[in-house]
């Protein structure tokens, strides 16, 4: 499992407009099954994705393909968590690892 901050870069004036295709970006990863959670950093940082089922190249990868990678709106990094417990609700997370 990875959780991933976004966080903006000297090129953050450019996010409006690539919006739509990030939000597009990020729609692929929950139709794909590899993203379970996105959201913003505050206060206005960016912003972070919780990832699992890829390897850690498989992320690299996709991450590639978000625009505000590619045009450096936002700098990526990547935290790599090897669960070891997890509330009941979590407990998927457990059997992926």
């Amino acid at each position: 499992m990875f959780v991933v901050a976004l966080r903006f870069s000297a090129n953050k004036s450019q996010a409006p407009n690539l919006m739509q295709a990030h939000n597009d970006w990020i729609r692929r990863g929950f139709d794909d099954g590899v993203f379970l959670l996105t959201g913003s950093l505050k206060p206005g940082l960016g912003g972070t994705v919780l990832a699992h089922g890829v390897t850690r190249a498989e992320l690299e990868a996709r991450l590639k393909e978000d625009p505000f990678v590619t045009e450096d709106v936002v700098s990526v990094e990547i935290l790599e968590i090897a669960p070891g417990r997890a509330d009941d609700r979590l407990a998927f997370l457990l059997a992926a690892a």
